[in-house]
């Protein structure tokens, strides 16, 4: 198991766990609302929780998740896209630095994870604001989150940013006139992706020379592109096809 101490803005969460959690907001899974109370009442019951928050504060979180047009109707009758920005509005309304988050696009159609996403970028650049996101959905992580841990039973197997994590090893596929005499060309080993492409492992600083030995024997050279990998795909290469633990 991966182990050691958890500090929050240099707060020991075991030692000091107050002062730890004081700028963290969080939501687990789904929002806790009063349903039968107005978005704005909502927010209201919380700034009441917190020193220092004026009304002010709770325009400012309103106007930046989008809920102007909708934040006296109950919350009955909101979307569950809607309850999950005026969760994030609740989470945030004291300026927290942090915002951990579980889960967050359980059931939401693809208009709803648009939002959240969009709403998520937006959050972190105009509040200064970390986020911390607890996910199995890998698609989705892929496509806003800058930096990637991946847990497997308790044990972290890899943490670094999003392209690095998506690296397994460098491969460039290269499309060509013709794949005629290319084993006597090329000094490595490749695969014939179909009658035009192959795909090599190769270092970066090879490429300048394949493309010249290739050049200089007559191939014409339509492309030559790096080969990604999805997040998902990185994951199950990692963790051997395993769930996360």
């Amino acid at each position: 198991m991966t182990n050691g101490n958890v500090k929050i803005n240099g707060f020991d969460i075991e030692k000091n766990f107050e002062k730890a959690i004081e700028k963290v907001g969080t939501i687990v899974e789904n929002p806790d609302l009063y349903m039968y109370l107005t978005g704005l009442e909502n927010l209201k019951i919380i700034k009441n929780m917190y020193k220092d928050i004026d009304e002010k504060r709770i325009e400012e979180v309103v106007k930046l998740v989008k809920l102007e047009e909708r934040i006296n109707d109950k919350v009955s009758k909101y979307s569950l896209g809607m309850r999950q920005r005026l969760g994030i509005a609740q989470a945030i309304l004291h300026k927290p630095n942090i915002l951990i988050l579980d889960e967050p696009t359980n059931g939401l159609d693809p208009e709803g994870i648009k939002e959240l996403r969009d709403l998520l970028k937006k959050m972190a650049k105009e509040e200064n604001m970390g986020v911390l996101i607890s996910s199995h959905n890998l698609a989705e992580l892929e496509s806003f989150c800058n930096k990637i841990t991946i847990i497997q039973n308790g044990q972290i197997i890899d943490n670094s940013n999003l392209e690095e994590v998506k690296t397994i090893r460098k491969s460039y596929i290269i499309e060509l006139d013709n794949l005629e005499k290319l084993e006597t060309i090329l000094n490595f080993s490749f695969e014939k992706l179909n009658d035009y492409e192959i795909k090599v492992n190769i270092d970066k600083e090879d490429v300048p020379q394949m493309v010249e030995d290739l050049v200089s024997n007559g191939k014409k050279i339509y492309k030559v592109v790096e080969e990604t990998v999805s997040l998902e795909d990185a994951f199950l290469k990692k963790t051997g096809g395993n769930i996360i633990g």
